[in-house]
Order: structure tokens, then C-alpha cells, then sequence
């Protein structure tokens, strides 16, 4: 397996916040890169065992299969994720800083076919275009996160 990983500071916020906004899936359009709609929620996400069904915008991933293996509060949630072309382990980590706190989002991740150039392939694109991804996830939470913050004081 493969791993991307990329962590983003919130100055400022605590994890709760972090948290819920997170695991707000209604909130998923203004923050998850490349998501289009939910196709369904099967049991009480984000809790273990519940599994969520989304489709990216045109172009994008495809159909996304997210199940919930692991989760604690304030501390982590590992998900296991699947798309046309991946499947892997999510998992995301919150630590707290002296003023704020991180994210961590890891994806440990095998191709479904191998392709040409195999190793080479997934350094060189595959593994650098995951992680530009999730940066801008995180990015985009981190401003939609300020938003709200900055809206309830």
C-alpha cells in the first residue's frame, strides 16, 4: 500500500468545532474536493459500522464507498474507502496546538489495476494529484471552519 498524507493547522479552534463541522455531512459541498451529492448514509455516521455513498462532480472520482471502521471522539475516525480506481484506509487525527489544533489526513491506498509504469506511475501522478486533493480539502475546511467561527462570535 501507498500512503498520502497531508496535516493543516486551525488557529484558534478547538477540535469539537473541528469536529462537528467535519462530520456534517450537509456541509461536505463547500469543503470536500471534487464532491458532487450523496447517494445515501447507512447507519449513524460517523460511528462505527455506518457507511456513506457519494458521487463526485462530472470527471471526478465516480461513486465513493466510505465505511466507518473505527472512530473516536475528538481523536480520530479511520474509514474504509472505495472508487472506481482506489481502495484504501482513510484515516483522519486531530491534535490540539497551544492555540488551536491540527488535522491529519492519511490515505493509505492501492490502485485497482496496476497500469503501466506501476510504482513509477503512482510517485510521479497518482500519489502527488491524492495529495493536492486533500490539501485542498483541509484548505477549504479550514476557511469554511473561520467562517463559521467568525459568524458565531
Amino acid at each position: 500500500m501507498r500512503t498520502a498524507r497531508v496535516r493543516h493547522e486551525l488557529p484558534g479552534a478547538r477540535i469539537g468545532e473541528a469536529e462537528a463541522l467535519w462530520y456534517d455531512t450537509s456541509r461536505w459541498p463547500a469543503f470536500v474536493d471534487g464532491f458532487g451529492h450523496i447517494e445515501r448514509i447507512d447507519g449513524d455516521w460517523p460511528q462505527v459500522g455506518s457507511r456513506i455513498v457519494w458521487d463526485s462532480k462530472p470527471g471526478g472520482r465516480g461513486r465513493v464507498v466510505e465505511r466507518v471502521n473505527a472512530h473516536e471522539a475528538r481523536v480520530s475516525q479511520v474509514v474504509e474507502v472505495e472508487d472506481p480506481k482506489l481502495r484504501g484506509t482513510q484515516t483522519l487525527t486531530f491534535h490540539t496546538l497551544d492555540d488551536g489544533c491540527e488535522m491529519t489526513l492519511e490515505l493509505s491506498y492501492e490502485l485497482k489495476e496496476k497500469g503501466f509504469g506501476g510504482a513509477a506511475t503512482d510517485l510521479l501522478f497518482v500519489r502527488g494529484a491524492l495529495r493536492k486533493s486533500m490539501a485542498r480539502t483541509l484548505e477549504r475546511f479550514s476557511r469554511e471552519l473561520t467562517a463559521e467561527r467568525e459568524l458565531a462570535s
